[in-house]
């Protein structure tokens, strides 16, 4: 009997000592693990998990989706363009003799992902709602002091101006909170360095890619398929022309337009986009006074990035 109790804790032992297979795998294991995206090269992505980093390659038959509707039984499928620094997924797949895990099944989260895009399109949304909120607290303070003149009429305009205040400043709090994490989330764009790009122009209103651009995206495709790991970031803008919204709406087609001439022309892989971002009528490079200004606002820039890691740098 007491053999017997020996032979049961030395095998307990053994078994605590060996790694889990989740984080540690033979090929051919399968494995399924939860992190968020720390960083993308190429086909990999590098997944910060609760086991510690991930490495995920990316194949043709990955797939990647959103389980929408009520309890998530309801799936939208995606394209690999989605899987940018900052998002939260879960993988499945493979490991293979490298350590690596081939993913076969990629699952984000929507709402993750709009906040990724977001922070990866750049913050300016964002600070320019701090900005406006500064500027209505000046003007509240300046609302309060002439109403301090009349006190007895106009207190119920102070005690307004008041709450607005306040509710300013919370809101001030929030997008700087938001600004802060964000940016902690997204640092992806920092540890790359920008190997081509090219900017391409539209007339107004227009998704259009004129003949002389679809060359310069040739040429663009032409050096990123030569690199070892890369990625390109496709970034839509439009001139102040029309409403925001609709300004935003037709950056996000231009940049739709513009990856989907570098998939269907430039041969370009899908997997090695990155999710394109509608920036509307932010980030002018011109005045929107003139006309030539608004021109050069209603752009598309394209950039091939590459791994520092990679390059050595």
């Amino acid at each position: 009997m007491k053999r017997y109790r020996v032979t049961i804790l030395a095998s307990l032992a053994v078994a605590c000592l060996l790694p889990s297979r989740q984080a540690f795998g033979g090929s051919g294991d399968e494995v399924e693990t939860k992190g968020m995206i720390i960083s993308r090269t190429g086909e990999t992505l590098i997944v910060n998990s609760p086991n510690g980093k991930v490495t995920v390659v990316l194949t043709g038959d990955t797939e990647t989706k959103d389980n929408t509707g009520l309890f998530g039984l309801d799936e939208e499928h995606m394209s690999n363009t989605v899987l940018i620094p900052g998002l939260k997924v879960k993988v499945e797949g493979m490991f293979d003799d490298q350590g690596r895990v081939a993913a076969k099944e990629i699952t984000v989260d929507g709402d993750d992902l709009e906040t990724a895009e977001m922070v990866q399109s750049g913050l300016h949304p964002t600070a320019e709602q701090v900005a406006a909120n500064m500027q209505a607290i000046e003007v509240n303070k300046k609302n309060v002091a002439t109403n301090q003149q009349s006190i007895g009429a106009n207190r119920q305009n102070i005690a307004a101006n008041q709450q607005n205040i306040g509710a300013n400043r919370e809101q001030i709090d929030k997008n700087i909170k938001d600004i802060e994490e964000h940016t902690n989330r997204f640092t992806a764009l920092a540890d790359y360095e920008v190997k081509a790009a090219a900017t391409v122009n539209f007339d107004v209103g227009s998704t259009k890619i004129s003949a002389q651009d679809q060359e310069e995206l040739n040429k663009l495709a032409q050096t990123a398929t030569g690199l070892t790991g890369y990625i390109i970031e496709v970034t839509g803008y439009a001139d102040s022309t029309g409403s925001a919204a609709r300004n935003t709406k037709l950056s996000e087609n231009r940049a739709k337009a513009v990856v989907i001439y570098l998939m269907q022309r430039g041969n370009v892989p899908v997997r090695h986009i990155v999710a394109p971002g509608a920036m509307g009528e932010y980030g002018a490079v011109a005045s929107n006074e003139t006309k030539a200004g608004r021109a050069g606002n209603r752009r598309v820039e394209v950039k091939v990035l590459v791994n520092k890691g990679i390059t050595g740098i």
